[in-house]
């Protein structure tokens, strides 16, 4: 199935909900949930170790490094579809609409404690 991405909330909505059902899958085969993986289930094609390096630099994680789940722990998340979105949209790293992705992160995790874009690094 092909992904369309593209820097909008119906968009994130959707990829915040296929990171989840990506999480259950990979559990359900005894695989681990890193962003090699999910890379790899989402872009069988494109997922070149190059592709993935990218993603991870603009992220700043660790491709194999073990994801914790969507719904508790979103910032390293939140971090891989703000670095997926704006490589696959050929955007800046920081044009990606963080109010945006936030507000889709709440629609997706309803009963989970809201991300803040507002909040600012010390």
């Amino acid at each position: 199935m092909m992904i369309e991405i593209e820097n909008t909330q119906e968009c994130f909505v959707q990829l915040w909900l296929r990171l989840e059902r990506t999480r259950q899958l990979l559990y359900r085969q005894c695989k681990r949930f890193c962003i090699r993986r999910v890379l790899k289930s989402w872009f069988p094609a494109e997922a070149s170790d190059d592709f993935i390096w990218e993603v991870c630099s603009r992220s700043g994680q660790e491709g194999w490094d073990e994801l914790p789940l969507p719904s508790l722990y979103p910032r390293k998340h939140r971090e891989l579809l703000r670095a997926l979105v704006s490589l696959k949209a050929g955007i800046s790293y920081y044009k990606v609409d963080l109010k945006a992705l936030d507000t889709a992160y709440s629609i997706a995790f309803p009963n989970s404690t809201p991300l803040n874009v507002n909040k600012k690094k010390e």
